[in-house]
């Protein structure tokens, strides 16, 4: 008999709505705030319509809220002719916010499983990664959530997800250090006992090359 399947502590898919949540004219009310403790005058011609295009921004900027990553992995195919190799979407480029200070986290992800009967559209996994990344975030639990919620719906017999990416937190703030990375990764089933498994993926991905991340 083989042990259970271990499942995964994850956020909800989609945060339940709050009866507290601002109106609009409540967010755009802030940012006129924020502009007069910056320093500015939120009444003057080139500043008037800037609360209304942050808050579109922002609605753009974390629309993964609206958005359920189990639905995005719902739709699978059986009729695959046997593979069983694994596949990989690599150099997925996203765009994220740092909890922390509310400023750009850019990279790349690689997203790799070895399927188990079932697979799922490329796309989707390039759809997954934009559904956590536009939301607030640290690097290691965007990574993490990725990773696991391609195992808990495709249940394959591995996930590798590899991230690497510039803060602006870093390097625009605080230390001041530009041109620098980081890279999280996260490795379950076959990924993280098979050390051939692990050493395709990387191979696949490459060392150096696939890992090119711009800063501007």
């Amino acid at each position: 008999m083989s042990a259970p399947r271990k499942s995964h502590t994850s956020v909800s898919d989609m945060p339940a709505a709050s009866a507290d949540r601002p109106s609009r004219e409540e967010a755009e009310a802030a940012v006129r705030v924020l502009l007069r403790w910056a320093g500015d005058d939120p009444n003057r011609e080139g500043l008037l319509d800037t609360p209304s295009r942050v808050v579109r921004a922002y609605e753009e900027f974390f629309q993964g809220y609206e958005q359920s990553p189990h639905e995005i992995l719902s739709r699978t195919f059986s009729e695959v002719q046997g593979y069983d190799e694994m596949i990989v979407l690599k150099d997925i480029r996203f765009e994220s916010y740092c909890e922390h200070h509310i400023v750009p986290i850019i990279g790349r992800a690689h997203v790799a499983y070895l399927p188990n009967k079932r697979v799922v559209g490329i796309s989707k996994l390039a759809r997954l990664v934009d559904a956590f990344a536009k939301r607030l975030q640290i690097q290691e639990k965007m990574t993490a959530q990725i990773a696991d919620t391609l195992d808990d719906v495709l249940q394959p017999l591995g996930v590798g997800v590899i991230l690497e990416a510039a803060h602006q937190c870093m390097s625009t703030r605080g230390v001041h250090k530009a041109g620098v990375s980081m890279v999280t990764s996260r490795m379950l089933g076959s990924f993280r006992n098979d050390p051939l498994t692990r050493r395709e993926f990387l191979a696949i991905v490459g060392n150096s090359n696939a890992f090119s991340v711009s800063n501007t």
